[in-house]
């Protein structure tokens, strides 16, 4: 599931455009049409908030901008596009969430929301992905 090199926990995610999965659900697109994109050095980045995909990875993906938002980066604050929703799947749990737009040389990026959306926190010790302990390790939302 994870590969962990000098302090960095790295998944394999595959992401799939949510439009294009309610339309093969609908019978309106043959679901091997699907767009989706499989990654397997995904970097877990807990100072992160969302999902950030590069830039060839959301066009790849057909995902329609629907604003922008300024965002704090280590270059400073700039206004990325935010883009439309996608399922994002680690380890069999799936997510859907909306994603950031960066540049072609960042990694995709997996931020805190989608981390807790999936239920997985950092094991800082091992340097990977575990289900979260305070649910037994089992996919479990809190929603109060």
């Amino acid at each position: 599931m994870e590969i962990s090199t000098m302090g960095k926990v790295q998944v394999a995610v595959k992401i799939e455009n949510l439009e294009d999965i309610f339309k093969a659900e609908a019978g309106t697109l043959p679901v091997d049409q699907v767009r989706s994109v499989e990654v397997s050095d995904a970097l877990v980045d807990t100072g992160a908030v969302m999902l950030s995909l590069p830039k060839r990875m959301v066009a790849q993906l057909g995902l329609r901008p629907y604003r922008t938002r300024r965002v704090r980066t280590v270059g400073g604050i700039v206004g990325t596009r935010i883009c439309a929703a996608v399922r994002l799947t680690i380890a069999g749990r799936d997510f859907t969430t909306d994603v950031a737009e960066i540049p072609d040389d960042c990694p995709v990026l997996i931020g805190q929301i989608a981390l807790e959306g999936l239920d997985f926190i950092v094991d800082p010790i091992d340097q990977r992905l575990i289900g979260n302990p305070e649910h037994g390790g089992e996919h479990m939302l809190d929603i109060f």
